[in-house]
């Protein structure tokens, strides 16, 4: 089976070390239902930056010392992530979070959620972003 090529975005690739909230990056006690509103909202955010090219959701969501992983196992910083979102808005009309699941591990938090997107061109049009943040 032929692999479909897709443009590389912020949301095309397994991603790691999401800063949940600033308490929780600091060790300091938080709120684990006012942290996993703020994942939530800030999942959604980044989605619809994919297509808006919002590159200050991006700065604000990334730790300094994000690293992603692409599907082809290359590896890429927050400098380069927000760097790429400014360019998203041409390939993409949209990007929406469908779900996302939070499992807390005392301050650590592991997502997992998926996003539907519609590009401008090529094949395909539709797809799925399938995804993991920790």
């Amino acid at each position: 089976m032929k692999r479909q090529s897709v443009p590389f975005t912020p949301r095309i690739a397994l991603t790691a070390l999401l800063m949940a909230t600033s308490a929780c990056a600091s060790g300091r006690g938080y709120d684990q239902a006012e942290a996993e509103r703020y994942i939530r909202e800030s999942e959604s955010q980044w989605a619809a930056s994919v297509a808006s090219g919002d590159q200050k959701v991006v700065e604000r969501i990334l730790a300094d010392d994000f690293l992603g992983v692409d599907p082809d196992g290359g590896t890429y910083d927050k400098t380069t992530m927000v760097a790429m979102t400014k360019d998203g808005p041409k390939d993409f009309v949209s990007n929406h979070l469908d779900e996302v699941k939070i499992r807390f591990y005392g301050n650590a938090a592991v997502a997992q959620g998926s996003e539907t997107w519609e590009r401008r061109s090529g094949s395909p049009l539709h797809g799925r972003f399938v995804w993991t943040d920790t």
